[in-house]
C-alpha cells in the first residue's frame, strides 16, 4: 500500500453539525467520549497500512492541527505523516475550496510530487471500520480507473444520498443526486447482484455511494485539470467521468453510517451503548481506532447507579443515576443529578478544588454538572456550566430552537448545550 496516496477531506463549515462545529472544524468534533471523528479514517488508514495521509480542511482547524500533531507522530524511521492542510488564498486559487473537488485541485501540485499509483479519497464526518487495502486491492483487479464503495439501502434514507445502478461486471452505468418521488423510484435496482438475499433486496432496493473513492493518479488529476468549472465529485466529476471511464462499484458489507446531522451524531454514539453489543465497536484488538494520549487518571465513581452507559477516563461522578448515557473525558458530575439518554463531552481541562470552591463562594458555576440537575436527552459540549437544579428535558418536546444567547439550541429535538456555555441554576429548558 505505499503507492497510495490518502486524502481526508474534512468537510466545509459543518453547518448541520452546527452548534457543535462553532469552534471546531467538523472532524475535530469529539466521538464516543475520548475520540475525535477524524480518528476514524485515520485509523483505518493505519490499519489498512496507509500511512501517507493528508486532511483537507477550511473552518476552525486550531483544535484539529493540535489533536493530530499530539496524536499521530511516525517513528523518524518511517516515511508516515498525517498533515493537515488548510485552505489558503493564492494567485492561481484566491477562493476558498468550493467543494470536495475543488479542495483537491487546489493541493494538486503538491500530491503530484508524489510517486503513486492510487489517491484513496475519504470523508471526515463518518462512523465505521474498513481495510482499505481489500478496496484497492479490487480496484486493482478490476482494472478500474476510479471505485466507489457502496452500501445497499432502503427507500427511507436513499433520497440523502448519492443513487447508482450497476451492470452485471459492477460498472456504474447511471448516477442521480439526492433523487425523490419519481426519480428516486427508476434509482430501484435488484440489488441481490451485490450478493443480498432475495428478501434483503427488497428491504434495499437502492446502491448509495459512501464517498470513498479510489482514482487512478493519472485519471484524477485529468479530470480535475481538465475540468477546472467541476467543484464536487458525488456530483459533478464522477458521474461526467463515467462515460468515459471505468468506473467500478466496491460493496461494503459492514457498519456505516454518516453522521453529518446533529440527530444521526447523537443517534450514533447513543447506539455505542447498546446491549449485548452495539452494531459499531470500538473494541477491536486487530483493528484498533487510535486517538492522542492523554495520559488522565481512572474515573472516580461514588455510590451511583449506572447502566449502559459509556464512560471516558479522568470522570468524576459522585453519588447519582446515569443511564444510556456518553460521559467524556473529565466529566464532572455533582450528587442526586439524572442522566438519561444524553452525551456529555467533557471538559479540556480540571478545575482545582480550591478553584471550584472559590467559584462557588463568588457565585460563579465549576465546570461540570450541578447538584440535583437532571439532562435527558441532550448533547452537553465541552467545559459547559451547569449550574444546580437545572432541567434539561425539553418537556414541551420542541423540535427546532436558536436559543444561542442563552447557551443552547434545539435539534429535531435535541438540547445542544454550546461548549463553554453557562447554564445558571434553577434553569429550565
Amino acid at each position: 500500500m505505499k503507492n497510495v496516496l490518502s486524502i481526508i477531506l474534512g468537510g466545509g463549515a459543518g453547518t448541520r453539525l452546527y452548534p457543535l462545529t462553532k469552534l471546531r472544524a467538523k472532524p475535530a468534533v469529539p466521538l464516543a467520549g475520548k475520540y475525535r471523528l477524524i480518528d476514524i479514517p485515520i485509523s483505518n488508514c493505519i490499519n489498512s497500512a496507509l500511512n501517507q495521509i493528508y486532511v483537507l480542511t477550511q473552518f476552525n482547524s486550531a483544535s484539529l492541527n493540535r489533536h493530530i500533531s499530539k496524536g499521530y507522530n511516525f517513528s523518524g524511521f518511517s516515511d508516515g505523516f498525517v498533515e493537515v492542510l488548510a485552505a489558503q488564498q493564492t494567485k492561481e486559487n484566491p477562493d476558498w475550496f468550493q467543494g470536495t473537488a475543488d479542495a483537491v485541485r487546489q493541493y494538486l501540485w503538491l500530491f503530484e510530487e508524489w510517486d503513486i499509483d492510487e489517491y484513496i479519497i475519504l470523508s471526515g464526518d463518518h462512523l465505521y471500520r474498513m481495510d482499505y487495502s481489500k478496496f484497492i486491492q479490487h480496484h486493482r483487479e478490476s482494472n478500474a480507473d476510479i471505485t466507489l464503495s457502496v452500501i445497499p439501502i432502503d427507500e427511507k434514507k436513499a433520497t440523502a444520498f448519492g443513487l447508482m445502478k450497476i451492470d452485471d461486471n459492477g460498472r456504474i452505468i447511471d448516477f442521480s443526486e439526492k433523487p425523490e418521488g419519481e426519480a428516486l423510484k427508476q434509482m430501484a435496482v435488484d440489488t441481490s447482484i451485490l450478493g443480498l438475499s432475495p428478501d434483503k433486496a427488497k428491504e434495499q432496493p437502492y446502491i448509495a455511494s459512501m464517498g470513498i473513492y479510489v482514482f487512478k493518479k493519472e485519471v484524477l488529476e485529468k479530470l480535475l485539470k481538465e475540468n477546472p468549472g467541476q467543484t464536487d465529485f458525488g456530483k459533478e466529476i464522477i458521474p461526467a467521468a463515467a462515460n468515459d471511464y471505468r468506473v467500478q462499484a466496491y460493496l461494503y458489507k459492514g457498519y456505516w453510517e454518516d453522521i453529518g446531522t446533529i440527530e444521526a451524531f447523537y443517534d450514533a454514539n447513543l447506539a455505542l451503548t447498546d446491549q449485548p453489543s452495539p452494531e459499531f465497536s470500538f473494541y477491536d484488538e486487530k483493528a484498533p481506532i487510535y486517538t492522542r494520549a492523554r495520559y488522565l487518571p481512572p474515573s472516580k465513581v461514588l455510590d451511583s447507579n449506572i447502566t449502559e452507559s459509556i464512560i471516558s477516563e479522568g470522570c468524576m461522578i459522585k453519588p447519582c443515576r446515569i443511564s444510556k448515557s456518553v460521559l467524556g473525558v473529565r466529566s464532572r458530575i455533582e450528587n442526586n443529578c439524572i442522566i438519561e439518554d444524553s452525551m456529555l463531552m467533557g471538559a479540556d481541562y480540571y478545575e482545582s478544588s480550591d478553584v471550584r470552591k472559590k467559584k462557588v463562594a463568588q457565585g460563579d458555576i465549576p465546570i461540570g454538572i450541578g447538584a440535583n440537575s437532571t439532562i435527558r436527552r441532550a448533547i452537553i459540549d465541552k467545559n459547559a456550566r451547569i449550574g444546580e437544579n437545572v432541567m434539561i428535558t425539553n418537556k414541551d418536546n420542541v423540535q427546532e430552537a436558536n436559543r444561542e444567547d442563552e447557551g443552547f439550541l434545539i435539534r429535531s429535538g435535541i438540547v445542544v448545550v454550546l461548549k463553554n456555555a453557562v447554564i445558571r441554576a434553577n434553569t429550565v429548558i
